[in-house]
Formats: C-alpha cells, sequence, structure tokens
C-alpha cells in the first residue's frame, strides 16, 4: 500500500484567490518512509503574500524569486502522487489549493476517495484535543523541536510520524523477537509463530484458608441453582 503525506504553505487562506508557494510530501509503502520525497518552493506568479501567512511559514516574496511556477512543476508531482492514497493534516484546506492550481491548467481535480485527513482521524481519537500538528507531536513524544516555522516538508515528516501513531501502525508493525525477521526487512507480526507451553509448575493458589472457607459459606446461602454449585458439580464430575 502506497501512501503520500504532504502539506502546503500558501500566500493565505482563500484558495479561491491565493496561491501554493511551496510543496512538500513524504513517500509511505505498508506505512513506512521509504526515503523518496517531493519538495519544491514555487514563485506565485505575481500574487503577494499576506503578512499574516508570512509569519505563519516565513517565505517571502524575495524568496521565491525564480521558484518554479505550479506548471512547471505539476507533471512531477501528478506522476509523484499517482496511484496513493493523500494524507494531510486538515486535508480539506491543502486539496482546495490543490484542486484550483490543477483546474488554472486543465487538470482533473483530486480523487476526494484518495484523501485521508489526519485532524479527522485525531478528532475521533481524541474527541477532548487539542489536535494540531504540534499537540499530537507532544501527545505521541515526537521531536518538533525543529518546528520553529511552518514548512511543507518538515511538516510532512512530522505528520508521518503522527499518522502512523493515529492509526496504531507502529503496534501493527512491531518484531518480537529479531531472531526471527528476514534480513532483508521486517516481518509483520501476524506472520510470527508464537507458542505458549504449560507451566512446568503451577502458580500456587493466592486465596488464603480464611478467604476459601468465607466463600464457601457465602455459596452455601445461594440455595441448590446457585451457578458456583453448578460449576463446582461439573469440575466435579471432569475429575
Amino acid at each position: 500500500m502506497r501512501e503520500i503525506i504532504f502539506d502546503t504553505e500558501t500566500t493565505g487562506l482563500d484558495f479561491r484567490d491565493d496561491r501554493v508557494i511551496e510543496l512538500g510530501c513524504i513517500e509511505l509503502v505498508n506505512r513506512f518512509p521509504t526515503g523518496r520525497t517531493f519538495h519544491h518552493y514555487i514563485n506565485p506568479q505575481g500574487r503577494p503574500i499576506h503578512a499574516e501567512a508570512q509569519a505563519v511559514h516565513g517565505i517571502s516574496a524575495a524568496d521565491l524569486m525564480g521558484k518554479p511556477t505550479f506548471s512547471d512543476i505539476a507533471e512531477e508531482f501528478l506522476a509523484f502522487i499517482d496511484g496513493a492514497k493523500l494524507v494531510a493534516h486538515n486535508a480539506t484546506f491543502d486539496i482546495a489549493f490543490l484542486n484550483v492550481e490543477f483546474g488554472r491548467l486543465g487538470h482533473p481535480v483530486v480523487d476526494p476517495g484518495l484523501v485521508v485527513d489526519t485532524l479527522a482521524l485525531a478528532r475521533r481519537k481524541h474527541p477532548m484535543g487539542p489536535n494540531s500538528l504540534d499537540a499530537l507531536c507532544r501527545r505521541y513524544g515526537i521531536d518538533n523541536a525543529r518546528r520553529t516555522k511552518h514548512g511543507a516538508l518538515l511538516d510532512s515528516e512530522l505528520l508521518a510520524e503522527v499518522y502512523i501513531e493515529l492509526i496504531g501502525g507502529k503496534q501493527a508493525a512491531l518484531i518480537l523477537d529479531s531472531a526471527t525477521a528476514p534480513a532483508g526487512g521486517r516481518r509483520n507480526v501476524d506472520d510470527i509463530d508464537i507458542s505458549i507451553g504449560a507451566r512446568p509448575i503451577a502458580l500456587p493458589s493466592r486465596l488464603t484458608e480464611a478467604e476459601r472457607s468465607a466463600h464457601a459459606s457465602m455459596v452455601g446461602t445461594l440455595g441448590e441453582k446457585a451457578l458456583w454449585l453448578r460449576v463446582a458439580r461439573e469440575a466435579s464430575s471432569a475429575a
């Protein structure tokens, strides 16, 4: 299974008028990062960057001078995400911007059935929140000390770790015994045979004689149809 964790940075918050200025992606295969990434800063073609947005991501118009336009990187991006699910935090925001950018170029919009929103996942799993990316990093012990500003590639790297935690992927892929792992990679826990034998010496009972006596007295007050008496009779017959 192939998934692309992605994030965008934009000139502002209005997907109808603002533009994508950074796009970062991390490839996962079977919930593990492959090392393949996609990252570009993108020239907004004269669209100014709102001061509020620049305060968040730190990207200025001067930083984007000479960078490719979205049309320059669109085919490369489409090839990178081809056949994969797309995973983003507050995906509605990012997908809206991408769909407008694709629309300007005559490309079809992103199939919503291929989009996974980690914010929606987090709200279901942690309904009391908070569920920002920073808050989820703190919740799962993921080091985000480098995140002094938002950045599409760094945020995608952090989100990849958060996403795996949200879906329980680390637990599903644990290798309980390294000796059973193949030399070329990981094995799923479902593929590992684990045999549990009987104890050679039974553990001693933790019940005291006083507790046994008190229990027997209590059972004696329950009547002939008491479940405890029936269980005792069945155990005696089986013996």
